[in-house]
């Protein structure tokens, strides 16, 4: 349409809402589908959370807040980063966004000019490339695939920065692969990073406290403190506390940025949600019992699924450190054709086969720039992911 601006032609749809989506409206015309698109914890906000929101209602919270936050909920923030990540933080340093997308939204618009390049680890979230070239600026993808365990090498990073570098964008453990950084190998980024200081980091840290097994969790500024003036950490109550819907995301960074950050959302959301904000507070500095089942419960869903992938057909399954995707790998199923003769020659063939024989919903791995492989989400009860997991193994023990 003539009316509509050009930026628009730079950018897609989110395909993990998409696949969401069509699964949601097979079930609505009574198809039998099993929906692994969905990147959300199955359970319920906890009731202390809850409660928060109920009385912050009450009590006539309901007006207009700071635009980038209320100070009870920032002091909360920075008393989160220094208690869990040995970070000092003020604040003034300190955004409250509508959620994780939007902070890191912010960020760019606020700094991005055009020719500035953002450096992206693939796979990759598959919002990280269009909301750079929405705010302008150029996504240089670098792939890290299975034979390193999905992760960025600082070789892989060294040549990927050119003058033109504005950002380098981190995420552990990721979405869409699960797999987490220990200390040593982001000190091997890090390390990069220092010998080049007109590059900032872009920590994406949503899956925090979603750990496995002995894998301990770390953060580029707590890892290097020389990155500390030219990081912005952001994080957010989304997934570790059941609150996807309640929208609130948050960064810490240096003042100037964060500034500029606010200047952005004061022209485009203002505040977050006022309740949501009472809730995120009571999430930070309320009990946090609930971490460690709720983490318990997703390393026995990723065993579960590492191990029934593994057994199907042409899929190589790696197993995690963390969140709660896995991205297995389908070379072994490319090329073959399902019982109705329809060949798979895309992990995006496989995904479409998949939900229309099978009803199960995955996303393709060329959303996440990385073929051929999907995200599988393990959100989702013991039960139907045996079943999901049953029905790929059929699926693919199907394809000649």
């Amino acid at each position: 349409m003539p009316f509509l601006s050009e930026t628009l032609a730079r950018v897609k749809p989110s395909p993990t809402i998409a696949v969401t989506t069509k699964a949601a409206i097979l079930k609505s015309e009574g198809r039998d589908v099993i929906g692994l698109g969905a990147g959300e914890p199955d359970f319920d906000t906890p009731q202390n959370i809850k409660d928060a929101a109920k009385r912050a209602i009450d009590a006539g919270r309901t007006k207009y807040t700071a635009v980038d936050g209320i100070p009870e909920l920032k002091a909360a923030i920075c008393a989160k980063f220094l208690r869990e990540n040995g970070l000092t933080y003020t604040p003034e340093q300190i955004s409250v966004g509508t959620g994780g997308k939007q902070i890191l939204y912010n960020a760019l618009m606020a700094t991005l000019n055009p020719g500035d390049e953002v450096i992206i680890p693939a796979p990759y979230w598959v919002s990280y490339p269009d909301m750079v070239l929405l705010a302008g600026g150029t996504p240089v993808p670098v792939v890290a695939g299975i034979e390193t365990n999905f992760k960025l090498t600082p070789d892989q990073l060294e040549a990927a920065i050119t003058p033109r570098t504005k950002w380098f964008i981190f995420n552990s453990p990721s979405n869409p692969t699960g797999a987490g950084y220990t200390r040593e190998e982001l000190k091997g980024l890090t390390d990069v990073l220092m010998r080049h200081p007109h590059v900032w980091v872009m920590s994406d840290d949503m899956y925090e406290h979603l750990v496995f097994d002995d894998f301990e969790f770390c953060t580029p500024a707590q890892v290097e403190t020389g990155l500390h003036d030219r990081t912005l950490t952001c994080n957010g109550v989304s997934k570790a506390y059941a609150m996807t819907g309640w929208r609130i995301g948050y960064a810490a960074g240096p003042v100037a940025l964060i500034k500029a950050m606010g200047t952005i959302q004061s022209q485009s959301t203002s505040n977050p949600c006022s309740i949501s904000q009472y809730a995120a507070l009571e999430a930070l500095s309320g009990p946090q019992h609930y971490l460690e089942p709720n983490r318990k419960l997703f390393q026995d869903r990723r065993d579960l699924v590492v191990s029934m992938l593994n057994q199907a057909r042409g899929i190589t399954c790696p197993r995690p450190e963390g969140a709660f995707y896995v991205y297995p790998d389908i070379a072994g199923c490319i090329g073959k054709r399902t019982p109705s003769g329809r060949m798979i020659a895309t992990d995006e063939d496989f995904a479409t086969a998949l939900l229309e024989e099978t009803g199960v919903a995955v996303v393709f791995g060329a959303a996440f720039g990385l073929s051929p492989n999907f995200r599988v989400s393990y959100a989702t009860s013991d039960e139907v992911l045996h079943e999901a997991c049953s029905r790929i193994q059929r699926f693919c023990a199907s394809l000649r």
